[in-house]
């Protein structure tokens, strides 16, 4: 197999100050809040999207099945036609897109307009997350590479804690259209960090398709890839949908379910950072750890969500455990392909984002005919395989 090497060969000495090193780190993590906190915007403003353009509740979810598509298909495939094309470069043209694509989802006067700029968006969420995840072990020095990688994933939950539930505010304060101004205005705030902070950051060898997808002949790339694969529709076909769960079986509002959402992103900070330690040393505990939580709350919620405190109780717990599952799930790519770790990340990149996609389309689909809370039946039977798959798949062996 023709092997893809990591990007992560520049020596980080190259790359200028250890200062501004860190600063360029900051810029990438502020890219992947910003692409994340797009891309998850209609989760938390679901309902006034539906009313506004005339369709049902699992229509409007094509929001995020469209944005999810195009990042699925743009990540491994922007990576092998960019080549050596500098970082850079691409990073401030990716956001230049992503801006473009909130700008259009506010103007948007029917849902046609809204799911061109939905893509645009994907576009934007597949290059950035098939870039960014390798770039920190280019900005720091070789010490403090967990250290940086870690800061960039950050970003991912750190969108759930300030991104989603501050557009769920905006929404019911001035109006959904409003969320995606400021989101745009996000985007160029960070495309011009990035132009600043960052330095050259030109590929030191190309990552032709072929090379790409020839990873998924390695066993323990398959195994984290499926799990992805499951775990991530599962629990989106039921996050989609919770702001109209959280509205017909606990009953409150527009602010309180922002209140919601904000104790949930918090519970996956904390899940973040606290399954990325126990990640580096066995992936697959780690996995198996926050996956039957995950499905017991998810499985839970629509029963016992009646009430405020255990619906937030849950949801807690539900942030927790999904918190931890993408510094877990790329922690077990980037050891089952050492030498190839932007190649592994677009890959990686376009399964979770098609998971995205899948899970908010079958979710929709399935709470239009059956109910919301079927959405979250749906959701926790997935998550189920997934733990199935990670107990008996092939995975990295212990370290330490």
């Amino acid at each position: 197999m023709t092997q893809v090497r990591a990007i992560t060969d520049t020596p980080p000495a190259e790359q200028g100050s250890a200062l501004r090193g860190w600063l360029g780190v900051g810029a990438v993590t502020g890219a992947t809040f910003t692409v994340v906190t797009s891309e998850m915007l209609p989760v938390g403003l679901l309902t006034p999207i539906s009313d506004a353009l005339r369709v049902t509740e699992g229509a409007a979810g094509l929001s995020m099945t469209v944005a999810g598509l195009v990042a699925a298909l743009s990540a491994p495939l922007l990576t092998a036609a960019l080549g050596r094309t500098d970082r850079r470069i691409v990073l401030c043209g990716l956001l230049a897109v992503l801006i473009l694509g909130n700008l259009g989802a506010a103007w948007a006067p029917n849902f046609a307009v809204m799911m061109g700029a939905r893509v645009l968006v994907g576009v934007g969420i597949g290059g950035v997350w098939a870039i960014a995840p390798s770039l920190a072990a280019r900005l720091v020095p070789a010490k403090s590479v967990g250290a940086a990688t870690a800061l960039v994933f950050s970003g991912v939950a750190v969108a759930s804690v300030i991104g989603i539930p501050a557009g769920t505010y905006i929404g019911a304060l001035v109006g959904w259209r409003a969320a995606f101004l400021i989101a745009a205005g996000l985007a160029l705030v960070v495309l011009i960090a990035l132009a600043a902070l960052l330095p050259t950051l030109s590929a030191t060898r190309a990552a032709p398709l072929r090379a790409v997808l020839g990873l998924t002949r390695e066993p323990r790339f398959r195994t984290a890839l499926l799990v992805v694969a499951f775990l991530v529709t599962g629990h989106f076909a039921a996050y989609t949908y919770i702001r109209p769960l959280l509205e017909k079986v606990t009953g409150v509002g527009a602010s309180t379910i922002g209140t919601v959402l904000l104790v949930y992103g918090i519970a996956g900070v904390l899940g973040n950072f606290g399954a990325g330690s126990l990640a580096v040393r066995n992936p697959r505990r780690t996995l198996l750890t926050i996956s039957a939580p995950l499905a017991v709350a998810v499985l839970l919620i629509p029963a016992l969500g009646g009430s405020l405190w255990l619906a937030v109780t849950l949801m807690v717990v539900w942030g927790l455990s999904y918190g931890g599952v993408s510094v877990t799930t790329q922690n077990w790519v980037f050891v089952a392909a050492p030498d190839a770790r932007e190649g592994a990340s677009s890959l990686y990149a376009g399964v979770f984002n098609a998971a995205i996609a899948v899970g908010a389309l079958f979710g929709g689909r399935t709470a239009d005919a059956f109910g919301v809370t079927s959405a979250m039946w749906l959701g926790g039977a997935l998550v189920l395989i997934a733990l199935a798959v990670g107990a008996f798949g092939r995975a990295p062996e212990q370290r330490g």
